[in-house]
């Protein structure tokens, strides 16, 4: 009888073991696929923020652009042209035509 409890014991230990590492293997298949879904969803945020980033340094260099021509002497003149009607003395200013 002692033999039979031993192996009873035995058999019991061994499906307790099989049980555990299916349970570890599956605890850990589904944080796997768990963790590669949410690597997904950060690539998909890394590439939207790289793409801003890029929209921001156009604009950066836009601005950089327009600050540099309005310290220029031809802003100076084209919006005292513009906005005030000025031109220099040797200039002459064609209009159109209301009608056309």
């Amino acid at each position: 009888m002692n033999k039979t409890v031993r192996v009873k014991q035995s058999k019991i230990g061994i499906v307790l073991i099989f049980l555990i590492a299916a349970f570890i293997i599956a605890a850990s298949t589904i944080q796997c696929v768990s963790l590669r879904a949410e690597s997904a969803e950060l690539a998909i945020t890394e590439r939207s923020l790289e793409h801003e980033i890029a929209e921001a340094d156009q604009v950066a260099a836009d601005l950089e652009s327009q600050e540099k021509y309005m310290s220029t002497k031809k802003y100076i003149e084209d919006q005292a042209k513009d906005k005030l009607g000025l031109v220099y003395p040797d200039e002459i200013v064609i209009k159109p035509s209301k009608g056309e």
